[in-house]
């Protein structure tokens, strides 16, 4: 998601209307916007809150679970590598392998609510961090990339694609 760019014209239009209807489930563009903006400049990463939540004043995100700091490390390890595999998980034969499916493991269950504090702004939404593809392949929830680790600059553009047609 974060590399917005490299995706082909039918992925970055499918991008451009999910992020479109996430943002207005959250008050419009601004909103969301702040919302990113508002994680970005917070302390510490909200995903390691120990209460599972991201209070700000226009709305909030919470989730079920805590997330510990060694997880959230490897996740943006991993991260890093599903660009270039197209795939979160590693191969089978990779080292790092077991350590990634238990991330996976943990993590898969938590399921992400984000609403704004004024109901006439939108009912919110939830998600889940990743995508399974089938029992070997694994993304990363493009929602979940945006609003947690893609710079602004990259969340506006997605929002702002004007498609070729």
């Amino acid at each position: 998601m974060c590399d917005f760019d490299a995706l082909s014209d039918e992925d970055k239009r499918i991008r451009h209307r999910e992020m479109l209807q996430y943002a207005e489930s959250f008050g419009g563009q601004n909103f969301f916007l702040r919302l990113i903006e508002a994680i970005r400049e917070s302390k510490r990463d909200p995903l390691v809150a120990q209460d599972s939540k991201f209070d700000m004043e226009i709305g909030y995100i919470k989730w079920n679970k805590v997330i510990f700091n060694d997880k959230l490390q490897l996740l943006q390890r991993v991260r890093r590598d599903e660009i270039k595999r197209d795939n979160l998980l590693p191969p089978k034969d990779d080292k790092s392998y077991k350590k990634v499916l238990n991330l996976l493991r943990t993590l898969k269950p938590i399921v992400f609510h984000v609403k704004p504090k004024n109901i006439e702004d939108g009912r919110g939404f939830f998600f889940q961090a990743f995508e399974i593809i089938d029992k070997d392949k694994t993304k990363l929830n493009p929602i979940f990339d945006a609003l947690f680790f893609c710079s602004i600059d990259n969340v506006k553009r997605v929002l702002n694609y004007k498609p070729k047609d």
